[in-house]
Protein backbone atom coordinates (compact mmCIF):
# COMPACT_ATOMS: atom_id res chain seq x y z
CA UNK A 1 0.00 0.00 0.00
CA UNK A 2 1.24 3.47 -0.91
CA UNK A 3 0.13 6.70 0.70
CA UNK A 4 0.99 10.19 -0.49
CA UNK A 5 0.64 13.49 1.34
CA UNK A 6 1.19 16.85 -0.32
CA UNK A 7 2.15 20.10 1.39
CA UNK A 8 3.30 23.58 0.47
CA UNK A 9 0.27 24.99 -1.30
CA UNK A 10 -1.00 28.47 -0.61
CA UNK A 11 -1.87 31.85 -2.07
CA UNK A 12 0.63 34.03 -3.90
CA UNK A 13 0.62 37.00 -6.22
CA UNK A 14 1.50 36.64 -9.90
CA UNK A 15 5.23 36.30 -10.29
CA UNK A 16 5.59 34.65 -6.92
CA UNK A 17 6.99 31.24 -6.04
CA UNK A 18 5.90 28.17 -4.14
CA UNK A 19 7.46 24.79 -3.49
CA UNK A 20 5.22 21.77 -3.21
CA UNK A 21 6.36 18.66 -1.37
CA UNK A 22 4.98 15.15 -1.44
CA UNK A 23 5.94 12.55 1.11
CA UNK A 24 5.31 8.90 0.28
CA UNK A 25 4.94 6.00 2.64
CA UNK A 26 4.89 2.33 1.80
CA UNK A 27 6.82 0.39 -0.76
CA UNK A 28 8.05 3.19 -3.00
CA UNK A 29 11.08 2.28 -5.04
CA UNK A 30 13.47 4.49 -6.89
CA UNK A 31 12.28 2.82 -10.11
CA UNK A 32 8.77 4.21 -9.72
CA UNK A 33 7.93 7.30 -11.74
CA UNK A 34 6.52 10.15 -9.68
CA UNK A 35 4.56 13.12 -10.96
CA UNK A 36 2.55 16.21 -10.20
CA UNK A 37 -0.88 16.77 -11.71
CA UNK A 38 -3.26 19.66 -11.26
CA UNK A 39 -6.95 20.26 -11.65
CA UNK A 40 -7.73 23.82 -12.64
CA UNK A 41 -11.29 25.15 -12.31
CA UNK A 42 -13.51 23.88 -15.11
CA UNK A 43 -10.92 21.47 -16.50
CA UNK A 44 -9.88 17.91 -16.07
CA UNK A 45 -6.83 16.92 -14.12
CA UNK A 46 -3.70 17.41 -16.22
CA UNK A 47 -0.11 16.29 -15.94
CA UNK A 48 2.21 19.11 -14.90
CA UNK A 49 5.54 17.33 -14.52
CA UNK A 50 6.90 13.82 -14.18
CA UNK A 51 10.25 12.49 -13.02
CA UNK A 52 11.42 8.99 -13.79
CA UNK A 53 13.15 6.75 -11.32
CA UNK A 54 16.41 7.77 -12.96
CA UNK A 55 15.66 11.44 -12.43
CA UNK A 56 14.67 12.45 -15.98
CA UNK A 57 12.02 15.18 -15.88
CA UNK A 58 9.30 16.06 -18.37
CA UNK A 59 6.97 19.06 -18.24
CA UNK A 60 3.79 20.27 -19.83
CA UNK A 61 4.62 23.12 -22.21
CA UNK A 62 2.84 25.75 -20.14
CA UNK A 63 5.23 25.34 -17.19
CA UNK A 64 8.53 24.77 -18.97
CA UNK A 65 11.18 27.17 -17.72
CA UNK A 66 9.13 28.05 -14.63
CA UNK A 67 8.63 24.77 -12.74
CA UNK A 68 11.21 22.23 -11.63
CA UNK A 69 10.41 18.72 -10.45
CA UNK A 70 12.87 16.78 -8.32
CA UNK A 71 12.88 13.72 -6.11
CA UNK A 72 14.71 12.36 -3.12
CA UNK A 73 14.59 8.58 -3.24
CA UNK A 74 15.99 8.13 0.25
CA UNK A 75 13.26 10.38 1.65
CA UNK A 76 10.62 8.90 -0.69
CA UNK A 77 9.70 12.43 -1.65
CA UNK A 78 9.02 14.45 -4.74
CA UNK A 79 9.05 18.22 -5.03
CA UNK A 80 7.75 20.86 -7.40
CA UNK A 81 9.48 24.24 -7.38
CA UNK A 82 7.15 26.74 -9.03
CA UNK A 83 8.49 30.14 -10.05
CA UNK A 84 6.92 33.07 -11.89
CA UNK A 85 3.47 31.79 -11.05
CA UNK A 86 0.55 32.94 -13.18
CA UNK A 87 -3.17 33.11 -12.41
CA UNK A 88 -3.74 30.21 -14.79
CA UNK A 89 -1.61 28.03 -12.50
CA UNK A 90 -4.38 28.21 -9.91
CA UNK A 91 -5.76 24.80 -9.03
CA UNK A 92 -5.46 21.76 -6.85
CA UNK A 93 -2.11 20.02 -7.23
CA UNK A 94 -1.86 16.26 -6.77
CA UNK A 95 1.12 14.04 -6.22
CA UNK A 96 1.09 10.78 -8.14
CA UNK A 97 3.20 7.64 -8.19
CA UNK A 98 3.14 4.90 -10.79
CA UNK A 99 3.69 1.84 -8.65
CA UNK A 100 4.36 -0.84 -11.24
CA UNK A 101 1.26 0.07 -13.22
CA UNK A 102 -0.98 1.03 -10.30
CA UNK A 103 -1.44 4.76 -9.81
CA UNK A 104 -1.68 6.26 -6.33
CA UNK A 105 -2.77 9.80 -5.56
CA UNK A 106 -2.46 12.22 -2.70
CA UNK A 107 -5.45 14.25 -1.48
CA UNK A 108 -4.16 17.41 -3.18
CA UNK A 109 -3.04 20.85 -2.11
CA UNK A 110 -4.56 24.14 -3.26
CA UNK A 111 -2.48 26.71 -5.13
CA UNK A 112 -4.05 30.11 -5.73
CA UNK A 113 -2.37 32.82 -7.80
CA UNK A 114 -4.14 36.16 -7.73
CA UNK A 115 -3.26 39.88 -7.41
Amino acid sequence: QVQLVESGGGSVQPGGSLTLSCAASGSIFSANDMAWYRRVPGNQRELVARVTGGGTPTYVDSVKGRFTISRDNQQKSVYLQMNNLKPEDTGVYYCNVNWFGTYYWGPGTQVTVSP
